[in-house]
């Protein structure tokens, strides 16, 4: 079932208090992935709130809100030498496909200034590539992965 999003949407800072609803985000989220690749043990679904912790103190975690309580997407990036890496970029899957993972791509790039973002999902993940492909970023390498798929990078200047 897909639920129309409730706008004032609000893409704010995750504060630490959110991390827990932000990690069980992530492992609700990424269950599509893990049926489509028919792998369980990548990452996201594996993570602890103790690695969510530690990915928030290096570097920043937004959220997006549709009201004052829930919380409908998640994103995440760190820069290091002049490049963003986006990460773990989250829709709920009822409000998927309504435009919200590319507002939180575009709030990340907006609040991570760098000359290169760079991230990644596998090849299998064709909706992904369709969205990150549509937003100006280009694939740079492809990574086989021992379990069948290979994950794909992708990389845009600013």
């Amino acid at each position: 079932m897909t639920l129309s999003i409730a706008f004032p949407l609000q893409i704010v800072k995750a504060l630490i208090s959110d991390l827990r609803a932000i990690l069980e985000l992530r492992h609700l989220a990424f269950q599509s992935e893990a049926i489509l690749l028919n792998d369980y043990t990548i990452q996201p679904l594996t993570q602890t709130l103790n690695e969510v912790k530690e990915e928030y103190a290096k570097g920043l975690i937004l959220k997006a809100i549709s009201d004052a309580e829930t919380i409908i997407g998640s994103v995440w990036a760190y820069e290091e030498n002049n490049t963003a890496y986006i990460g773990k970029l989250v829709v709920h899957p009822s409000f998927r496909n309504q435009g919200l993972g590319a507002k939180l791509l575009a709030a990340i790039e907006e609040s991570c200034p760098a000359r290169r973002y760079e991230l990644h999902t596998t090849d299998r993940s064709l909706n992904n590539l369709h969205l990150y492909q549509k937003l100006g970023y280009q694939k740079f390498r492809t990574e086989p992965w021992p379990q069948g798929y290979s994950f794909v990078y992708l990389e845009k200047f600013s």
